[in-house]
């Protein structure tokens, strides 16, 4: 578009189409190292990464952004550049070996340099502050060191073109070769097998691996090479540990890693925040989710991930972090909220919940809890269909629902004397309208079925029984302003609540907040101590480190080591015990008002 002659200068398309695919691989490098399912046993450091390594990472592409201004240039000054052919093999074979003779030996000597006090602690110390390798942790570094790259790399380009062997083809592929082994060396899964060495041993000389860089990260005063491991030998700085590490890593891929202590089984909500996933974007899943728009293009190819989900997937392990010593993940059941509904499709669900289930029995899991619609009371019970399935489960099942209760019942005010209930007779409902009968508040219990209230009000203490009252309209609470949403609600149902009035829910999914004279509680959730170790994805729309209570509820089983299962209905006599469990162990509840 340069001069309104886009034919004539098609530097510009070419250096915007190098700029894309460059984020493209790294991209695509990214999303492979994020996707645990696949490399959980060639890890390289078992640790994740955290929101703070995110953070200091988020900027990763300037370097991108600052070889194509520098490309730009170089076009401007020698508009010959565009009259170069777009391929020439001898163009290939001399950016090789200018790359073998100059820039890998030149790049050893300038980072041995950066290693030095003075430049490791003013420009160098930026690139080794991320504690797990990662693609992105590539591109980590300062406009120096950026711009000795932009020498390494350019070397090869610039003294092909000046012999005479030039190609569009040329540049292309050095510099995605580049970026490419660049990525592959700060991967933090293991992806080249040890055999290679094995069967060809001089070529652990001429190609490094993520074992290899990661030894320098680790243990900084070896490894130094780009790309070839010959000139850290012939440097006498190549650590001996770095073959026995690769083999025994690779060696390992085929067996199962270490073994969590805690297990949430989750599922995908929609389409559109399956989206919101580390191997996806690792920045959009490290913010709460929220529908934007660059997402729309996407919505077709996730759609038909759905679909070969639906037909062929099986529960993967989603995410992970460490809290005190013990491994915690998050496995997901490949199923999206709507299709619980379908009433064709709830025994396969069951079927997978159970496998789940199943496996981490198998492999030692000391607790696993179920997300909302994994424990849903008509699909199977809150659980209680597996563990009278299977009555020698060491594995304790756990619904989280105690903690949900907790959390909820913990947010109102000391001076609440009324609440209005949907969603009365569920499980969380009964359990919410026992509790608070008995702490003398009055419920008005939104229910039409007189049996399931009748039921509900036997389990009541006699001295309570006259605080639960049933209603069958929502006119009866347009004088309550303390609502308890368990059933969704639409607009129109809102409109009977009175002005100030405050909506607790624990209906998935949240109510939309259209009244502006009301305020709206969100899911009930609890922020995991500050402890936690390599946490680096938000749970759906919750802010970072917190996560659902029917998470943390299995977090505080474990905890306290209690070996029941929690399963069916919740025993409300446990409410504020699992309650003051949590707040022991460092949980905290989360103010849940948005006005």
């Amino acid at each position: 578009m340069y001069e309104d002659n886009i034919l004539k200068d098609l530097w510009c398309i070419h250096i915007l189409l190098i700029c894309t695919l460059r984020g493209l691989i790294h991209q695509l490098w990214s999303s492979y190292n994020n996707m645990f399912f696949l490399t959980r046993n060639r890890w390289i450091k078992q640790q994740g990464v955290d929101f703070k390594q995110i953070d200091d990472e988020w900027d990763w592409d300037n370097f991108i952004i600052l070889q194509a201004m520098l490309a730009s240039m170089a076009s401007l000054i020698f508009p010959s550049l565009n009259t170069l052919p777009l391929w020439n093999l001898k163009g290939f074979i001399a950016s090789l070996l200018l790359h073998v003779t100059i820039s890998e030996p030149l790049y050893y000597w300038a980072h041995r340099f950066f290693h030095k006090p003075y430049l490791f602690n003013h420009y160098h110390s930026l690139h080794h502050s991320s504690p797990v390798p990662h693609p992105f942790t590539a591109g980590h570094a300062t406009p120096l060191e950026h711009l000795v790259l932009c020498t390494v790399i350019g070397i090869p380009i610039t003294g092909s073109i000046l012999m005479g062997y030039g190609s569009t083809a040329m540049i292309y592929g050095h510099v995605l070769v580049f970026d490419f082994f660049r990525c592959l060396g700060h991967s933090n899964a293991e992806v080249v097998p040890h055999e290679v060495f094995n069967k060809l041993p001089l070529l652990r000389y001429f190609i490094y691996t993520p074992t290899y860089h990661s030894l320098h990260h680790t243990e900084m005063e070896t490894n130094f090479c780009l790309f070839m491991p010959l000139f850290d030998a012939l440097g006498s700085t190549l650590n001996t540990k770095s073959l026995e590490l690769h083999k025994k890593i690779t060696s390992n891929s085929g067996k199962n890693g270490r073994v969590p202590d805690f297990v949430f089984l989750a599922h995908v909500v929609d389409i559109m925040s399956a989206m919101h996933t580390p191997f996806a974007l690792r920045s959009f899943a490290s913010t709460p989710f929220c529908m934007r728009m660059f997402l729309l293009p996407f919505w077709p190819l996730t759609f038909i991930i759905m679909l070969v989900m639906w037909g062929w997937s099986k529960t993967f392990l989603f995410s992970f972090y460490n809290l005190r010593g013990r491994l915690h993940q998050t496995w997901v059941v490949p199923r999206f909220g709507f299709q619980y509904f379908l009433p064709f499709a709830t025994k396969g669900i069951n079927k997978h919940i159970e496998e789940a289930i199943l496996r981490a029995d198998r492999l030692g899991v000391k607790v696993i809890s179920l997300a909302a619609l994994n424990k849903n009371e008509a699909l199977n019970g809150g659980g209680t269909l597996f563990v009278n399935k299977h009555p020698e489960l060491k594995v304790r099942v756990v619904h989280g629902n105690t903690l949900t209760a907790a959390v909820i019942l913990n947010e109102f005010s000391k001076d609440v004397k009324e609440v209005f209930l949907t969603g009365a007779t569920s499980k969380l409902g009964r359990a919410t309208a026992l509790y608070l009968c008995r702490k003398r508040v009055r419920v008005l219990m939104l229910t039409s079925s007189t049996e399931r209230f009748q039921k509900i009000l036997k389990e009541t203490p006699v001295d309570c029984q006259n605080y639960l009252v049933q209603v069958t309209k929502y006119q009866a609470a347009q004088n309550c302003k303390t609502w308890i949403v368990g059933k969704w609600i639409t607009p129109w149902e809102q409109s009977w609540a009175p002005s100030g009035t405050h909506f607790h829910q624990f209906v998935v999914p949240p109510i939309l907040p259209i009244r502006r004279d009301c305020t709206y509680g969100d899911l009930a959730a609890m922020r995991l101590p500050p402890d936690v170790e390599g946490l680096g994805s938000c749970e759906y729309t919750m802010e970072r480190g917190v996560v659902h209570a029917c998470h943390a509820g299995g977090v505080v089983h474990q905890l306290e080591g209690w070996s029941h299962h929690e399963v069916g209905a919740i025993d409300v006599d446990r409410i504020d015990l699992v309650w003051e469990a949590a707040l022991k162990h460092g949980l905290k509840p989360v103010s849940s008002v948005n006005n």
